[in-house]
């Protein structure tokens, strides 16, 4: 029987005249309210429930008139922390005082002279609990309400430790629909505390995602090195791929109604397209199989779904390589030179200068003439500056644009650039221009004539990077080009289609791309990962804008902390800000990894949803943690780890669970895949 079918049974207020029947017997509230309840245990209890760890449910049932369908009610608790009870100051003075008349104890001790009562009493002790919610029946249904909307006596309320399948219940309910079946997979099983003793002996409680619940959302995870970060990851992309197979429909080939478009899921929960998936993956372990995970990258096991692109060449392999044709490619190679460190990062005036360089290609470009000439101007430039950095033109490669025959004169009579010149040619002639564009008349008339020079300062820029001179006929005086140079190796001469338009179709068309960010330079990786995630973030926007469907696409960031905006920066522009706060409206999912909650934007951690928290190594992260759900139930369990066995032992707080489970995650791979 599957895990559905047996939830589907589970009856959770089965009682008879003995008394409940849905778990062990562990205590007695002495008080409640709205938000915490402490109750009364014994030694005896505890042992019959097998131990009550920190941070176990418990379900708090009213006794009388049960008969009541208002009054029938499972109250749900998480054990915190012993606190005291009313008459511990006089158990412990008893305590005391038996301790220093040096009476030897214990059970064995034939000498003992405490006495049966006296041991009884001493055997009490009180435990602090939050209270979760309440679970009720609404009709013949099921229901969880994250609060108490009502309380009764303490007195009246008998406390129990979960049987298997109640805890099976508990962990894994939802409002709509029943877990374990398809588009959800099981991450885990329920998991304590570190140390395992009794609940080796106790059946394995399974815990069960729900696709859904990472479909264009954001999900955290948190935790030390080595704590199973990865292997997580990669649960949740299973998860992604199995209920990707389940979408009814094709992008781009079925057409719905305009009502239709933002309607992302079908009735029956599922994607109405194929989920795409983006992992920028800086280690190469999804990319490329290793020992990690049993010699199993994801690539492996998705190889039909799967492409693979990378920052250099790899010979013998199917790597994509991520390179651009700066010559093809204007407007993208353009982006890529200004956004690379080399340029992004120099303040020189004329590097400045050449970063505001206009080369978008003018919307009016066939109807406006002047527009269109200087825009072919500026690209004549501006290709000029690559071909005397090194870059590789295509062979037979050609510029064009347009200069009068009073201009051609002062220049260079002997050439004529409307019909086409070599790049060699074309910077010569750009050279001669500059030389004489501060002394030929014909360019004092121009600017008298049209109160405006002929040379606009986009143009006048990329002629400062070609020349080397600051100043028109001046001396060279600044690196110019050169500094392109370092650019040069992400450039290809080949005729392909570009790799950030190859990555959207794939991701559109549902596949798996993973980046190889491995080979590459840290800096190197920053700007590849961030170009590919605005074309992305950007393709997405343009189909909302237009009413076109948008597939689900799912981003994945290992050491976020290396991209994303820090904790107090407020700037809402950065890509990473904007794929947070408004990638929800365009499906667009984000999935991203570090070690220190404290090291993110507070303007993306308001906008998760999805927790996965392990091992954290200081007050620090676990005060920023406090702020967020039920968290602060596991601030101190946080804090403890054994790196040999607590491994993939994380808190987790999902999109359709209303509390914090503590959960053991399955390695990865599961035997499910096939």
């Amino acid at each position: 029987m599957g895990l559905a079918q047996k939830i589907a049974k589970v009856d959770l207020f089965k009682r008879n005249d003995a008394g409940w029947q849905t778990g062990t017997f562990v205590g007695r509230p002495f008080r409640l309210s709205y938000s915490q309840g402490e109750i009364l245990i014994t030694d005896a209890w505890k042992e019959k429930a097998n131990g009550v760890p920190h941070g176990c449910f418990l379900l708090a049932y009213y006794d009388n008139d049960m008969a009541k369908p208002e009054t029938r009610e499972g109250i749900l608790l998480r054990v915190i922390e012993p606190t005291k009870l009313p008459t511990d100051q006089d158990v412990i003075a008893s305590m005391v005082e038996y301790y220093k008349d040096g009476v030897q104890t214990g059970d064995k001790n034939p000498k003992t002279q405490l006495d049966t009562f006296t041991r009884y009493e001493f055997s009490f002790s009180g435990l602090s609990c939050s209270v979760l919610g309440s679970f009720y029946l609404d009709g013949d249904d099921l229901r969880f309400g994250a609060d108490l909307e009502n309380f009764y006596s303490a007195h009246n309320y008998s406390v129990l430790k979960p049987s298997a399948e109640i805890l099976s219940m508990i962990v894994n309910y939802r409002e709509k629909g029943l877990p374990g079946g398809p588009g959800d997979i099981r991450v885990g099983k329920v998991r304590y505390s570190s140390s395992q003793r009794f609940q080796m002996t106790e059946p394995a409680v399974p815990v069960y995602v729900r696709a859904s619940d990472f479909a264009g959302k954001r999900t955290a995870l948190f935790g030390m090195t080595r704590t199973g970060k990865s292997n997580t990851v990669k649960k949740i992309i299973q998860a992604c791929v199995e209920i990707s197979g389940s979408a009814p429909l094709i992008l781009g080939k079925s057409k719905e109604s305009p009502a239709d478009v933002l309607k992302p899921f079908t009735e029956g929960g599922y994607p109405k397209y194929p989920v795409g998936q983006i992992i920028f993956d800086i280690n190469g372990e999804y990319a490329n199989p290793n020992l990690q995970d049993q010699g199993t990258a994801i690539f492996d096991l998705f190889k039909d779904k799967t492409v693979r692109y990378s920052t250099v060449e790899q010979a013998g392999t199917d790597f994509r390589v991520m390179k651009v044709n700066f010559f093809k490619e204007t407007e993208s190679g353009f982006e890529l030179i200004r956004t690379h460190p080399v340029v992004a990062d120099d303040d020189a005036r004329f590097v400045s200068a050449f970063r505001t360089v206009d080369l978008n290609k003018p919307v009016d470009y066939s109807g406006n003439k002047s527009a269109a000439i200087r825009y072919d101007r500026r690209v004549a430039a501006y290709l000029c500056c690559l071909h005397r950095a090194g870059f590789e033109a295509p062979v037979s490669f050609k510029v064009k644009f347009t200069a009068s025959n009073d201009v051609r004169t002062a220049v260079n009579a002997g050439v004529d650039p409307s019909k086409g010149i070599s790049l060699e040619e074309a910077a010569t002639w750009w050279e001669q221009f500059w030389e004489v564009y501060g002394s030929a008349p014909v360019f004092v008339t121009y600017k008298q004539q049209n109160q405006r020079e002929w040379a606009d300062e986009d143009l006048k820029a990329l002629l400062v990077m070609l020349t080397r001179k600051r100043t028109p006929g001046g001396s060279a005086d600044c690196s110019g080009f050169r500094i392109l140079r370092e650019i040069s190796d992400q450039h290809t001469a080949a005729d392909q289609k570009p790799f950030d338009q190859d990555i959207v179709e794939n991701l559109r068309a549902g596949r798996i791309v993973i980046v190889d960010l491995s080979l590459g330079e840290e800096t190197i990786q920053r700007m590849f990962t961030e170009r590919i995630t605005r074309r992305l973030f950007k393709d997405a926007m343009r189909r909302f804008t237009n009413m076109e469907a948008n597939n689900f696409i799912q981003f994945y960031f290992e050491e976020a902390h290396n991209l994303f905006p820090k904790k107090d920066d407020k700037d809402l522009s950065q890509i990473y800000n904007r794929v947070a706060k408004e990638g929800a409206k365009l499906n667009l999912g984000l999935i991203y990894a570090t070690q220190e909650v404290s090291s993110i934007s507070s303007n993306i951690l308001k906008a998760t949803q999805n927790w996965f928290v392990s091992h954290l190594n200081n007050d620090d992260e676990i005060r920023e943690l406090r702020k967020y759900y039920d968290f602060s139930d596991f601030t101190e369990a946080l804090v403890r780890f054994s790196q040999d066995t607590d491994k993939g032992f994380v808190r987790m707080k999902t999109y359709s669970s209303p509390f914090v489970i503590p959960v053991q995650v399955d390695r990865f791979p599961s035997e499910e895949i096939g």
